[in-house]
C-alpha cells in the first residue's frame, strides 16, 4: 500500500524522514492538509495536497490502496480521522506522541545524529529527579486520566498575574520573574528553578519546594550519593522516561535529556520567522553578539539547518542546567531591552519562542564542542489530551 502523511509541520516531516529511511520500499504519495492556508506546496520534494482535492483525484479502489498516517498534534487527531473516513479512506493510523517517538527513536539510532536514551545500557545507579511541570490557570482540563511519576512537581506560571491557584508551587515565590509570563511563557518556571533550586547555596528539598524524587534509597543516602537532575515540562507535554530510563542517567553519565528534535523546511530560521518579527530577530542577534560572541558566530549555521528543540522542555544534571540558565537569561533580558516594542511594553510570548531557538543553539554547540562537551541524549515527548 502507498502512504499519505496527514500534516505539514515538524511531526509530519519527521515521519516522512523516518519512514523513507527505515522503509525505503514504501512509497509516500503525498502530504495532506485540511486547507491550504500557510502550508507549503511541497515538502522534501513531495506534494502537499488538500484532503478534499486528493479525494476527488482517486477512485474508491485507489483509496483502498492508501494508508494514511495522521502525524499532527493529538488534540486534533479525532477530527482529522472523521474527515478522512468521511471522504472514503478506510486505512489510517494515529501517530500518537508515543508512536512518533518510537519511530523517531529507530530512525535516530540508524542515523546516529541524536542518540536515544533508550539505546543506552540500563545501569544500577539511581538518580534523584526533580521535573517541574508548568501549569497556567487558563489551561484546559485534560480529558484523560494520567498518573504522574512521584518526581513530577506542578508549578503555576504567571502566578503573580492572577489570584486563581492551580498548583501548590508558584513561580512568584522566592526570586522570580513571574510578572513577565506574558512574554516568557513556561520560561518563568525555568527562571524560578534556576534562582531557587540550582544555585550552589540552594538545593531542592521536598519539605521546602515540594515532593522529593521517588527513588528506592533512603533520603539520607539520596542527598549524599545520588546524581541530581532538574528539568521542566508542560502540563500537556511530558518527557517520556521509563523506570529503566531513570537507571540510564547516572550510569551513562548523561548530562542532558531533550525531546527528539523536529525537522522544519527549509530551515528553523524560516520556521521561527512565522512567529517573530524581523526586528525581534535583529535584537536577538545583537544580544548574542554583545554577550556571547562565540555563539553568535555559529548561530547562522544553526539557523540554516532543519532541526529544532521544541517546547523549552529538558532534564539535565543540576550543574548543567544551572550553566544553561546562566547563559540563557542574560541574553533574553538584553533582547527585552533591544526589541521594539520593549519587553515590558508587550505580551506576545516572543521570548518563549526565542528560548526554543536558543536551546537549539546552546545544546547543538555544546553537544559537538571539543571542550566541555555535553553528553546529550533524547527521548519522546508525550502529549496528554
Amino acid at each position: 500500500m502507498e502512504i499519505a502523511i496527514y500534516g505539514a509541520q515538524g511531526i509530519a516531516l519527521g515521519t516522512y524522514q523516518a519512514v523513507h529511511h527505515l522503509y525505503p520500499k514504501r512509497k509516500i504519495r503525498c502530504f495532506l492538509v485540511s486547507e491550504r492556508g500557510n502550508n507549503p506546496l511541497v515538502l522534501n520534494g513531495i506534494s502537499v495536497l488538500e484532503l478534499a482535492f486528493f479525494s476527488q483525484m482517486l477512485s474508491q479502489e485507489e483509496k483502498d490502496d492508501i494508508e494514511i498516517f495522521i502525524a499532527t498534534p493529538e488534540n486534533v487527531m479525532g477530527e482529522i480521522e472523521a474527515m478522512v473516513r468521511a471522504v472514503g479512506f478506510h486505512y489510517f493510523v494515529r501517530l500518537t506522541s508515543l508512536r512518533w517517538a518510537e519511530l523517531m527513536g529507530y530512525y535516530y539510532v540508524c542515523d546516529k545524529k541524536y542518540m536515544p536514551l533508550s539505546a543506552l545500557p540500563v545501569g544500577c545507579r539511581p538518580s534523584k529527579i526533580h521535573m517541574f511541570m508548568a501549569k497556567f490557570y487558563k489551561d484546559k482540563p485534560l480529558t484523560g486520566k494520567y498518573s504522574l511519576p512521584p518526581w513530577v512537581v506542578p508549578i503555576q506560571v504567571g502566578a503573580s498575574l492572577c489570584k486563581e491557584r492551580v498548583a501548590d508551587h508558584l513561580d512568584c515565590t522566592g526570586e522570580n520573574n513571574s510578572d513577565k509570563n506574558g512574554n516568557y511563557s513556561e520560561l518563568t518556571a525555568l527562571y524560578w528553578i534556576w534562582k531557587n533550586c540550582l544555585m550552589p547555596e540552594d538545593g531542592y528539598e521536598g519539605g521546602r519546594h515540594g515532593r522529593s524524587g521517588g527513588n528506592s534509597v533512603s533520603e539520607k543516602q539520596a542527598f549524599a550519593v545520588l546524581e541530581e537532575y532538574y528539568g521542566l515540562s508542560h502540563y500537556r507535554r511530558m518527557l517520556e522516561l521509563s523506570k529503566d530510563d531513570e537507571l540510564r542517567l547516572a550510569g551513562n553519565q548523561v548530562d542532558v535529556v531533550l525531546p527528539y528534535p523536529m525537522p522544519y523546511e527549509p530551515d528553523i530560521e524560516e520556521h521561527h520567522k512565522r512567529y517573530l518579527a524581523d526586528g525581534d530577530w535583529r535584537a536577538l542577534l545583537t544580544a548574542l553578539e554583545e554577550l556571547q560572541p562565540e555563539y553568535a558566530r555559529v548561530f547562522p549555521a544553526i539557523l540554516h539547518q532543519k532541526y529544532l528543540y521544541n517546547y523549552n522542555i529538558m532534564l539535565a544534571r543540576k550543574e548543567v542546567l544551572n550553566a544553561y540558565c546562566s547563559w540563557l537569561f542574560p541574553i533574553l533580558e538584553r533582547v527585552e531591552q533591544l526589541s521594539e516594542p520593549k519587553g515590558w511594553e508587550r505580551k506576545d510570548r516572543y521570548i518563549g519562542y526565542m528560548g526554543e531557538t536558543l536551546a537549539t543553539l546552546y545544546f547543538m554547540v555544546r553537544g559537538k564542542s571539543d571542550k566541555d562537551k555535553l553528553n546529550i541524549v533524547h527521548t519522546g515527548c508525550r502529549f496528554l489530551t
